[in-house]
């Protein structure tokens, strides 16, 4: 076999393999969904709730044992911490885009993957959700913890997305200082890989 017939060869089995490798159902947030036609209220919450969702994916991905055990001080929280507090603000932000009274997702004995995957499939839905609703409707989508503590939609962005937002980041520095940077191809304002 020449070298020629032998790259074309290793070739063909790579491009086979990568194409083995396409993200799942699972792994919506892969690369971040088309934008929408319009700009609504729904819309730009939806497309900030995406945003969190790509981040998250690829901060998530690929993560270590030690990687999860990784905490900067013993006073902080380590990452898989960190990642059970980002699932409990996801289910914020989902119980408000359907106007339910916020309960939290049950952790106990749940693995890494199932967490993880908890967290991505609340933020597809409530995406899915919000981007339905009409900008004047939004404020009946309160954050209700109980009768007694409720808020506007408008706490829902300053609150629990951005606070979602600011520990993905945790994530992605730890998980850099633990020695397992996240995929260097990764393009946020793309919301693709580079290739």
């Amino acid at each position: 076999m020449t070298r020629k017939k032998l790259l074309y060869l290793i070739s063909v089995v790579a491009v086979f393999s990568i194409a083995a490798q396409d993200p799942d159902p699972q792994d919506y947030y892969y690369e971040m969904p088309d934008y929408p036609s319009e700009y609504t209220g729904g819309t730009v919450a939806g497309r900030m709730i995406d945003g969190l969702g790509f981040r998250y994916y690829w901060a998530t991905a690929g993560l270590t044992e030690q990687d999860l055990t990784y905490r900067p001080t013993e006073e902080a929280r380590n990452v898989e911490e960190t990642i059970e507090h980002i699932l409990a603000l996801t289910d914020i932000v989902l119980k408000t885009t359907t106007k339910e009274t916020v309960s939290f997702t049950e952790i106990e004995g749940l693995s890494f993957a199932e967490k993880r995957n908890k967290t991505l499939d609340n933020l597809k839905l409530a995406s899915e959700r919000i981007k339905q609703i009409a900008s004047s409707e939004l404020d009946e989508n309160r954050m209700v913890f109980s009768e007694e503590s409720a808020y506007p939609f408008w706490n829902l962005l300053n609150g629990p997305l951005a606070d979602a937002i600011y520990h993905v980041g945790q994530v992605v520095s730890f998980r850099r200082i633990s020695g397992n940077p996240i995929n260097p191809n990764i393009s946020v304002l793309s919301g693709k890989l580079r290739n």
